[in-house]
């Protein structure tokens, strides 16, 4: 692994509750992580309870006062920032003592990290003098995580007044989110995610912070999560066609991950990873040339050079091994780990119920599920108590949830203003008109199900800050839903902060005895499942151009495994029995994709 001063891995967001403090539990050590600022709902609770627990006087931010959302937003991360700076000043003024969280700033870095080794030199050094200015040295080049942000660029719905006007655009979700972050004094990035919003990522125009200085500061920075690269060069050049460059980008696999699953049309993540690589150098002076062009337009200070443009990636990372390949072949600047650390109360909130489920998990308690009501698939968790909250409503011929946040209205089936396929409102229309319908018990039946499928993420998603921080309202309800990646199955039991990046840099293990594949074959089996799903629901009516969908889905896939042959075999970390293991998986992988029959395509013998 190469030397890095710091941390090579950040903690993702997860879900809307799971993250949504994390810089608090974690930035002092130096270690990035990411909150979501989808709810003000949430954020206004936590707000409520740090003013408290700071002794603080909380003054709230009600919903009939002006731009109440951006306003709760900001005040929560300038509230957030300054405890993290707090606590990282408190940390620098201790003395090295071997239980102090100075020592463990220095212990939890990689041990290939010049400054840790400076840190272990520091202990061994006898002279009093030189070991106090080792120490002074040691202060002076610590650096505290960022507290960045994520919006779902999609989740942008409009917003009305009390008679029923729309309001006006700077005020639908996302816009009022943003302008929260970009108010803030948090200098740090705020990551895009879940789809193109073309007039967002307009209003990034009216907020200077995100333009370089005189010198090339940018204080806040743009980081665009993508399953591809073609998305990304999309999205890279029209933000810096705005002035606006990109600082990293963000690659997570379309389903080996926590919360929505994004497929591609079969890319797997390697392949992907060395397009990004082999076009890092040519995207970043593309981006740099239209970004300085309109800069000149604006009468902003153009950047002198290229700017550092990151590349990241994340979902379904397990072993040090993976990480470190991850960082030395493909070059990518730093991993996310996200799942293994709901399993860490240090890092994120999961209330204690969901916490034991998820510590003694089976494999098959971890599955792809419909039940978002963005129409997209979504990693879920059986039993949660969310679902048997949605049970216990269909039991009582109350199917459906009182919408009571609206982030997911999207549907205007029944009615002129949109509302959520979660709410009791949808599902009772959904239900009548399908009674009207004469369908098959069985058809019927299938239908039904999957309208009574979806959950109330809203609510599911935030309330474990709540729950963990103590922080409940009367009558709020304690139903949780979780999004966790399949890679949890790994994963068993409750860890320390300490124990789960240990795990990360190879200095001990903590995976359980289920035989886990290498991420990347573990990735490909989801996607030859996802492959036979889909040919699967359309196979009695199949157009030509889902015939020609399906087979350049299959032939990306074959593509992949072709390149993964000769991956593997670079892996150096690896045993030679690991490798030869891998390799007997991918052809046993690559036979069962050529067994795949489209209606309507001659069966193909060989690849």
């Amino acid at each position: 692994m190469k030397n890095r001063d710091f941390h090579s891995f950040h903690i993702p967001v997860m879900g809307i509750g799971f993250t949504i403090d994390t810089p608090v539990k974690v930035a002092h050590f130096g270690i990035d992580s990411v909150i979501s600022i989808v709810d003000d709902i949430v954020i206004e609770q936590l707000r409520e309870f740090y003013y408290g627990e700071l002794g603080l006087e909380y003054t709230p931010i009600g919903k009939k006062d002006e731009d109440f959302r951006a306003r709760r937003i900001t005040d929560y991360l300038n509230l957030v920032n300054r405890m993290v700076q707090q606590k990282f000043e408190e940390i620098k003024s201790q003395n090295f003592d071997e239980d102090s969280e100075l020592s463990k700033y220095f212990l939890l870095l990689p041990d290939a990290s010049p400054i840790k080794q400076k840190y272990l030199w520091m202990l061994s050094e006898t002279d009093d003098s030189k070991k106090s200015k080792i120490q002074q040295e040691l202060k002076a080049a610590m650096r505290c995580g960022s507290i960045d942000v994520n919006i779902m660029a999609k989740v942008d719905n409009p917003q009305f007044d009390k008679a029923g006007n729309q309001l006006p655009e700077i005020y639908n979700d996302a816009m009022a989110a943003l302008r929260g972050y970009a108010n803030s004094e948090l200098n740090s990035s705020i990551v895009l995610s879940a789809g193109l919003n073309p007039r967002l990522y307009a209003y990034f125009e009216q907020f200077a912070d995100f333009y370089p200085d005189e010198k090339g500061f940018v204080k806040k920075k743009i980081i665009l999560k993508v399953s591809d690269y073609r998305s990304a060069a999309i999205q890279g050049k029209m933000l810096a066609k705005k002035g606006l460059m990109i600082s990293e980008f963000r690659i997570e696999s379309g389903l080996n991950c926590g919360g929505h699953a994004f497929a591609t049309d079969g890319k797997l993540l390697g392949t992907i990873l060395e397009e990004f690589k082999n076009q890092k150098e040519t995207l970043a002076a593309e981006l740099f040339e239209i970004a300085n062009q309109s800069l000149v337009q604006k009468n902003y200070h153009p950047f002198e050079e290229i700017p550092e443009m990151k590349i990241t990636v994340q979902g379904g990372i397990g072993t040090a091994n993976e990480s470190n390949f991850l960082i030395e072949y493909f070059k990518v600047d730093s991993t996310g780990w996200g799942s293994p650390f709901l399993l860490v109360p240090e890092a994120t909130n999961v209330d204690e119920e969901t916490l034991n489920q998820l510590a003694n998990a089976k494999k098959e308690d971890y599955y792809l599920s419909d039940a978002s009501p963005l129409g997209v698939p979504f990693n879920n968790f059986r039993n949660t108590s969310s679902q048997k909250l949605l049970n216990e409503r269909v039991e009582k011929k109350r199917p459906g949830s009182p919408c009571l946040k609206k982030y997911l209205e999207f549907n205007t089936e029944f009615t002129e203003k949109s509302i959520c396929t979660a709410s009791r409102q949808y599902q009772d229309l959904k239900l009548k008109q399908l009674e009207e319908q004469q369908l098959s018990k069985e058809e019927f039946d299938k239908k039904v199900e999957k309208i009574l499928e979806k959950e109330c993420l809203c609510e599911g998603l935030a309330i474990p800050a709540v729950i963990v921080n103590n922080a409940l309202k009367k009558k709020q309800l304690r139903a949780v839903a979780i999004c966790p990646g399949p890679n949890l199955a790994y994963f068993s039991g409750v860890f320390s902060l300490k124990e789960m990046i240990d795990h990360i840099y190879g200095r001990t293990t903590i995976l359980n005895s289920l035989k886990r594949e290498n991420m990347f074959i573990n990735e490909l089996e989801m996607y030859v499942d996802h492959l036979k799903k889909e040919i699967g629901k359309s196979i009695d009516e199949m157009s030509a151009k889902q015939i020609r969908y399906f087979e350049n889905f299959k032939n990306s896939l074959l593509d992949g495994v072709d390149h993964y042959k000769v991956l593997f075999r670079k892996m150096k970390a690896e045993t030679e029995d690991y490798k030869a293991k891998a390799l007997k998986s991918l052809e046993q992988w690559e036979n069962n994709i050529l067994h795949i029959q489209i209606p309507g395509l001659e069966p193909v013998g060989s690849h």
